[in-house]
């Protein structure tokens, strides 16, 4: 199929994509690179020469805005939408997402975007949001709906958008026969209200007897999500310290607004509930599609593996466990250590948290099964982070 990739209103490049892998067979012709997703960018200008490894570039690009060949359960989820593979999913409505505003456009269509984007129209989600979360469903879905962002979702967790009063809004549930992620997901919310700290704002609700996380879109028509795994292709890879400060710069060189401040937010939350999963992807800054713009480092968001009860031993404190900081995987007691002023936080806003999440943990006891014994656990945890976080403002 002949199409051109569009950023919104903005040509991008013609190409000719194939539906049966997700890929494209060929570059014809590149109109606007700067409009392009921000890594296809950084790969046309580092070798313009070599359409072949370009087209593969691109072509890997796109399969990454599918469902991820790790999701939980995506034998089950393929099942019930009657594809073989998620790249069958991607065209079926123009590979648009809720996380940016790319979309590939028929050759000589009049299709505009103001007519199919899914922050404007709103699309059928009660098919997909049964197919991805629902325990007991045989559904497959109809071809209408299929015309849902639900086509370009990453990560490993079940998860569907879902509207109400005209927001978008993420279901996710947790991994596998784990619950605590949408738990987490709450935690680190209320304490990023209590210290301040810029995040996408995480509830619980229910979908049928399961406990899922809800949160907003945090998008919208006009930006995109631009990750740091995207940005650090421009960086030499020295070591996670100088990587992280590298990034720094970038985003300083970009007029981002506090940036480290920003970031040293993200990883004071990543030490209070030990989230092991700051990956590349779930962090990055927001740009505006209309004029490029670098707006401000992304709300803090996905921090639901936390918590991670594998690292517990008998006696309960002497816990140890390791999160990342850029390519590295290190201990937390070492990643805080990037933080150049703990004395700005004012902890004592975080009293009474451990009784907070105690409480919300009882609430759902019926649905998840968590024991008094793991609810105690995972406080204990918890209040040690929080004493050690103290401490180490204390010392300095």
């Amino acid at each position: 199929m002949k199409c051109v990739l569009m950023n919104k209103n903005t040509e991008v490049l013609l190409a000719d994509y194939d539906s049966a892998t997700g890929g494209f067979v060929s570059v014809e012709e590149v109109y606007n690179i700067d409009y392009a997703p921000y890594i296809l960018r950084s790969y046309y200008l580092s070798d313009s020469t070599d359409e072949a490894s370009f087209r593969a570039n691109l072509s890997s690009w796109f399969r990454g805005r599918g469902i991820p060949s790790w999701r939980d359960k995506l034998d089950i989820l393929l099942h019930r939408l009657n594809v073989v593979a998620p790249n069958e999913l991607l065209d079926k409505a123009f590979g648009l997402s809720l996380s940016d505003q790319y979309w590939i456009k028929p050759y000589n269509s009049s299709i505009k975007y103001d007519d199919v984007n899914f922050f404007d129209n709103d699309f059928d989600y009660t098919e997909f949001l049964e197919a991805s979360l629902s325990k007991n469903s045989n559904t497959i879905i109809s071809e209408d709906g299929l015309r849902t962002p639900n086509n370009t979702t990453d990560g490993m967790l079940k998860k569907a958008w879902i509207i109400e009063d005209k927001t978008r809004y993420l279901l996710k549930g947790g991994y596998k026969n784990e619950l605590l992620q949408p738990f987490n997901e709450v935690l680190a919310s209320e304490i990023c209200d209590r210290l301040g700290f810029n995040h996408v704002t995480y509830t619980l609700d229910m979908y049928k007897d399961m406990v899922v996380s809800k949160c907003p879109c945090f998008i919208n028509k006009d930006t995109e999500l631009v990750t740091c795994y995207q940005i650090e292709k421009g960086i030499t890879r020295y070591n996670s310290v100088e990587d992280y400060e590298e990034y720094i710069k970038i985003l300083e060189n970009h007029n981002i607004k506090d940036a480290r401040t920003k970031m040293e937010d993200m990883y004071i939350l990543d030490f209070l509930i030990m989230n092991e999963d700051r990956h590349l992807n779930n962090f990055g800054i927001i740009r505006d599609v209309n004029t490029l713009e670098w707006l401000d480092v992304a709300p803090i968001f996905d921090n639901g593996q936390s918590l991670n009860i594998d690292y517990y031993d008998e006696e309960e404190l002497h816990i140890s466990s390791e999160g990342r900081l850029f390519y590295e995987v290190k201990p937390f007691d070492d990643i805080i250590k990037i933080v150049k002023d703990i004395k700005r936080l004012d902890l004592t806003k975080l009293d009474g948290l451990v009784e907070w999440f105690d409480d919300l943990l009882h609430k759902y006891q019926s649905y998840t099964g968590f024991s008094d014994i793991r609810i105690n656990r995972l406080c204990i945890l918890l209040n040690r982070q929080i004493n050690k976080l103290k401490e180490l403002q204390s010392l300095t």
